[in-house]
């Protein structure tokens, strides 16, 4: 039979890691830091969408790819004519949103009539992938600041409703 009696034993203060249950309290941090680091994501997103954005007044023409694959990195060769002389230009990186295309393929691009080297594909002039992503990443950005924002204000509403260290209730 156990008769121990805690009766007289002082109260054992958690650590401010831990909540009542003893669950980690490190949720609003991790939010928060996620939140930040999608923000900073989508505002470097954003370069590029706007850079794709800038051909809209660029001249039109057809260009043949000359190498095929996912234009999402910028590896994506093409050719055209630029008054009577062939160009080959890269196009930038976020084309053509990771869709595979084989070499060959008839593909519709702008470039700057100061410098053909400089091209867009014409369905890329609202953004392509570099909008999308940006898109999404400032909507995670968002989502992780309100969870942040909520962990917070319960964290206060509990310390507000909880005793004092040494007071009784």
């Amino acid at each position: 039979m156990d008769t121990t009696s805690s009766a007289g034993t002082a109260d054992v203060r958690r650590p401010d890691s831990t909540d009542r249950r003893g669950r980690p309290r490190a949720g609003g941090p991790v939010a928060l830091a996620l939140a930040l680091l999608l923000g900073v994501l989508a505002a470097l997103a954003v370069v590029p969408a706007q850079h794709l954005r800038s051909f809209r007044d660029g001249v039109r023409a057809e260009a043949t790819r000359l190498t095929g694959g996912p234009c999402m990195a910028g590896g994506c060769v093409v050719a055209f004519e630029v008054d009577g002389r062939t160009v080959e230009a890269r196009l930038p990186a976020g084309s053509g949103s990771g869709r595979l295309s084989p070499a060959g393929t008839r593909v519709p691009i702008r470039y700057r009539a100061d410098d053909p080297q400089q091209i867009a594909r014409e369905e890329d002039l609202d953004g392509g992938g570099p909008a999308v992503f940006a898109a999404a990443s400032g909507a995670g950005a968002l989502f992780f600041a309100v969870v942040s924002a909520c962990l917070l204000v319960g964290r206060v509403r509990r310390r507000r409703t909880e005793p004092l260290p040494g007071r009784r209730t």
